[in-house]
């Protein structure tokens, strides 16, 4: 069965746009809406209609896309099983990732990772949890690296934890504290991450029955960092997300203290394919402070 047409269409799918599928896949424009359009004639019909943005997806391209994905994974499952067999010469990964675990610790892994399967293409995408979550769902990622909250029926590998952190702007009186006690939160004006980004902020707020006076939300990490840096209000995020842009604010520990616990999600063991168990290995055998630049290890905690 030939399925480069079915890549076509998972990937403008994707994008949304002809074009851009073109460019991520090596072929011209007019050849994406040719294969396409072959695709349209022999499953009898059609996938897209035009939008002011690009494409939309018809309701019969959406009743296949999950299929489709799901014929992909398991080609490529078969294509990668035939490579460690070889071994593992070439093959694809993609990887979900928060934004502050692509910046600061996947570089150090993939640089690894490369030098010992140099032609193992890697894609990373980059989101918040419900963002990552429905990814691995739907077979566009092998697996995600986020938080433990809200992975639905995912599976759960933990890795580290990571201290949630007080966010203060760099004056009097906060410049001279070392720790921030919660209940200081309430009524405070607060600038929130926002729904489905990272739900350990939302869990801590809620247990601690903490209300601050939320009058920003977002979703941009370090948009909250500029923020904050501009007396606009408080806010509370992981270390690790701070890590570069710290000396914009105050940050100083939570006390009591609260952490996110960080790890590796995935549908099943059998679904993975050998170059995403290979990484997954290799992230669980680390030793972060050999592994890692000196602020990102100090930074986390290994899970025990």
């Amino acid at each position: 069965m030939e399925l480069t047409r079915y890549e076509v269409f998972a990937d403008a799918a994707k994008t949304g746009n002809f074009t851009k599928t073109a460019d991520r896949m090596g072929y011209t424009q007019p050849g994406v809406s040719r294969a396409l359009r072959l695709l349209e004639q022999e499953l009898g019909f059609p996938l897209f209609c035009r939008s002011k943005n690009g494409v939309e997806l018809t309701s019969s391209g959406e009743t296949i896309l999950p299929y489709v994905r799901r014929l992909l994974a398991e080609n490529k499952l078969l294509e990668q099983h035939i490579a460690d067999i070889k071994g593992l010469s070439e093959g694809h990964l993609t990887i979900a990732a928060f934004a502050s675990v692509s910046r600061v610790l996947l570089p150090h892994y993939l640089a690894a990772f490369q030098k010992k399967y140099p032609r193992i293409t890697i894609e990373l995408m980059e989101g918040g949890t419900d963002d990552i979550v429905r990814w691995v769902t739907g077979n566009v990622a092998d697996f995600g690296i986020l938080s433990h909250r809200q992975i639905g029926a995912l599976q759960w590998m933990s890795l580290w934890n990571d201290p949630l952190m007080a966010i203060l702007p760099r004056e009097a009186p906060y410049l001279s504290m070392q720790t921030f006690p919660v209940e200081r939160m309430t009524d405070a004006p607060f600038i929130l991450s926002a729904d489905g980004t990272d739900y350990d902020i939302h869990h801590m707020l809620e247990t601690t029955r903490i209300r601050p006076d939320i009058r920003l939300t977002s979703k941009d990490d370090h948009a909250i960092v500029a923020m904050v840096a501009n007396h606009l209000g408080l806010s509370i995020l992981p270390k690790l997300v701070i890590l570069g842009v710290e000396r914009l604010v105050h940050a100083v520990p939570l006390a009591p203290d609260f952490h996110r616990d960080l790890g590796i999600a995935y549908k099943e063991k059998a679904s993975l394919t050998p170059a995403a168990r290979r990484f997954i290995d290799q992230i669980a055998r680390s030793d972060p402070a050999q592994d890692l630049p000196p602020d990102a290890a100090a930074s986390l905690t290994p899970c025990l």
